[in-house]
């Protein structure tokens, strides 16, 4: 039986976040450019921006996809989330982070906070008055992590 055309794009964008959950970027790429096919959806945008800076490495397109989709559903923690990673995927950890920190302020989302946790919080500087990058900062918190006193 052949599904109605808005039903058959519904199903390709479960499957592709199934995929996406599971980590098989690949399959969830095929899976949204043939949901998007069936139904330009703006809101997947996100999801396809992912994908395609994962698996293609076009990280400004995908970066532009996510933004779009945020335009559309500003609340919607799923697309910080993607544009989170992609940020990540560029090597950019902290727009990564302050990207992930704006998405758990529009609502929880379980991802993003394992992210979160996996990626742990920076102790402050030894010596406060110095900036963190200060040798002697560096070298003080290298040492009292090792003798145990931080």
């Amino acid at each position: 039986m052949k599904l109605h055309p808005e039903v058959e794009a519904v199903v390709e964008f479960e499957q592709a976040r199934e995929s996406l959950a599971a980590g098989h970027t690949l399959d969830a790429l095929a899976h949204l450019e043939k949901a998007l096919k069936l139904r330009d959806n703006p809101s997947w945008y996100s999801y396809l921006g992912y994908c395609i800076a994962k698996q293609r490495g076009q990280i400004r397109n995908g970066i532009e996809l996510c933004l779009s989709s945020l335009e559309l559903e500003r609340d919607e923690p799923a697309h910080y989330l993607n544009l989170g990673k992609i940020h990540f995927l560029s090597g950019n950890k902290l727009e990564a982070l302050r990207i992930f920190r704006e998405g758990m302020s529009r609502g929880r989302h379980e991802e993003i906070q394992r992210i979160l946790d996996e990626i742990g919080v920076r102790k402050p500087p030894v010596i406060t008055s110095l900036p963190r990058n200060n040798p002697v900062n560096r070298f003080l918190g290298i040492l009292f992590s090792k003798i145990g006193l931080r």
